[in-house]
């Protein structure tokens, strides 16, 4: 019997996946968490209460600064970041 194919849990992570943040600008950003914060460590888990998102699939929009870059950069791969358009809420 030939071996069972790797879990979902195993696989390994493709390169080049990480999501690019827009560019930096003076305007606003469309953060919407997209993955649970669950099973990763607490700093990570304090950056999204941070950011305001407290729970899967929450918006928040925030100005565009340095420090909120430095928080997105790590929590980079449980986010989706667009830039707000003018006009919207």
């Amino acid at each position: 019997m030939g071996r069972l194919p790797p879990t979902r849990k195993y696989r390994k992570r493709k390169t080049g996946r990480d999501p690019v943040l827009p560019p930096a600008g003076n305007g606003k950003l469309r953060i919407k968490q997209v993955r649970s914060g669950n099973g990763h460590s607490y700093r990570m888990k304090r950056t999204l209460e941070a950011l305001g998102l407290k729970h899967h699939q929450a918006v928040v929009v925030h100005d565009d600064h340095p420090a909120l870059r430095g928080m997105l950069r790590l929590v980079r791969h449980l986010v989706q970041v667009t830039p707000e358009k003018e006009g919207s809420k």
